[in-house]
């Protein structure tokens, strides 16, 4: 299918929750379980980690994966994996047609679930993708640490929030509840664009990056796959992920 890779990319310094790449889940560090998974996906080329901390950049390389070391000053994931796109060109020796951001904090990801993402790009007007998943508590649908989703009928993005949406104070009871998976694979010079962009009012209102692409007038395509799938924003989500991959 091209040209694919994917870029983790990964640092110690998270602002919620410091150090959890290399926090242990059931005997393996979170990076690792998020390494093993994407590597696993036969529709990619390669796959490396993006990092700019020593630590995290060893412990792949004595599992015998690959690594990118990265600047410290980046602010976000899709920066430092842009800048990781572009040293894994210069190391295959050629350009890349997509990339898929898998963000470190994911280690319930699957081959399958990368799989899924890429499909849509046999769409030339496609030149970006995000995953999300079903919810189905109403705990869950409330915690500001889980960006929420709606789609329009051709499944594209219309919105991302923190908050609930959309709302279910007018007693509708089957309201669409779906949360954002942070598989997010770009073309190439999408994500070059992308990061070109200045940053919008609505991302840095909800905190949700893909935000910027919406206020610009682009369009995410959504694709949905089945759960549960738990990122680790917090000790308790590591818990949690813990029990559920046992």
């Amino acid at each position: 299918m091209g040209n694919n890779i994917a870029i983790i990319p990964a640092r110690m310094a998270s602002t919620r929750f410091p150090g959890k790449p290399l926090k242990m889940i059931n005997g393996k560090p979170m990076i690792g379980h998020v390494y093993a998974n994407v590597r696993a996906c036969n529709f990619l080329k390669e796959t490396y980690v993006a990092t700019c901390d020593e630590e995290i950049a060893q412990y792949i390389k004595s599992i015998g994966g690959k690594y990118i070391m990265t600047s410290d000053k980046h602010q976000r994931a899709s920066d430092r994996t842009a800048e990781a796109m572009l040293k894994a060109e210069q190391l295959l020796k050629t350009k890349l047609d997509i990339i898929v951001m898998v963000q470190g904090d994911e280690p319930m990801v699957t081959s399958h679930m990368i799989e899924k993402s890429l499909l849509p790009f046999k769409d030339k007007n496609i030149n970006i993708v995000n995953l999300m998943t079903k919810i189905n508590r109403i705990k869950e649908f409330e915690d500001p640490n889980e960006p929420k989703v709606v789609v329009d009928i051709n499944s594209n993005a219309i919105y991302f929030s923190r908050e609930p949406i959309p709302s279910r104070k007018k007693g509708v009871k089957n309201v669409p509840m779906f949360k954002q998976v942070c598989v997010i694979p770009f073309r190439r010079d999408y994500l070059i664009k992308y990061n070109n962009l200045p940053e919008t009012d609505l991302e840095r209102i909800e905190s949700i990056d893909m935000n910027r692409i919406i206020e610009n007038g682009d369009k995410i395509r959504m694709v949905e796959v089945a759960g549960p799938i738990k990122s680790v924003d917090t000790q308790n989500d590591l818990k949690i992920v813990s029990d559920l991959i046992n």
